[in-house]
């Protein structure tokens, strides 16, 4: 039973922060034959782990990564790949929830603190700092990026396919994963008012 509770609440939290229960993210037309798709491999939607650290690793079809030519012109079909990790908030502001529960596929969705920084991200993340995208994603001309001293508490990716010049494209996917507490930890109580995230996403079911 307690395993099926926590799968609810990762669904739910998917919803609420964007993902889905398949993960994807792209629009329909990425299933025509030679539109350029991106996948997300690793780590699964929904998936719970102790470790700190994640390899997040992508698939692209139909889409060329090319690293000479980062930051250039745009041409078609290739660029690069916008990483954008946030981690859902420990505790919710019920209006924000209540936006939330509103619009669950709109602008009313829960955003939490970014992991594109050099300290998580880094090599992708010292390049975010270097073009001023630090904060909102990580590039990369990989289909991999290596996040790390990342805290206890639910977490959103988003993994965008961009051109050249950094300009983003309408192929993207999305996935939920949870990193637990400790053995003996728990997660802190929220102050008078706010929500916590498990009850918040009860709330999106």
């Amino acid at each position: 039973m307690a395993a099926v509770a926590l799968a609810a609440v990762a669904l739910a939290l998917a919803l609420a922060f964007g993902g889905s229960e398949s993960s994807k993210a792209q629009p329909e037309a990425s299933g025509v034959e030679g539109q350029p798709a991106v996948e997300i491999v690793s780590p699964r939607n929904g998936a719970r782990q102790t470790s700190h650290a994640v390899v997040v690793k992508v698939s692209v079809e139909n889409f060329e990564l090319a690293p000479r030519q980062f930051s250039g012109e745009p041409q078609l079909a290739e660029g690069h790949l916008r990483y954008s990790l946030n981690r859902v908030p420990d505790c919710v502001d019920p209006v924000k929830l209540l936006h939330a529960v509103n619009s669950p596929l709109g602008k009313g969705r829960l955003v939490g603190a970014s992991f594109d920084y050099a300290k998580y991200a880094g090599p992708n993340g010292v390049l975010a700092e270097r073009i001023g995208s630090a904060g909102s994603y990580s590039p990369g001309t990989r289909p991999e990026i290596y996040y790390h001293s990342l805290p206890p508490g639910f977490y959103r990716l988003i993994v965008n396919l961009a051109q050249n010049n950094g300009a983003t494209t309408q192929f993207h996917e999305v996935t939920n994963f949870q990193i637990l507490q400790p053995p003996g930890h728990h997660a802190k109580h929220c102050e008078e008012g706010k929500v916590p995230s498990a009850k918040a996403a009860a709330r999106l079911e």
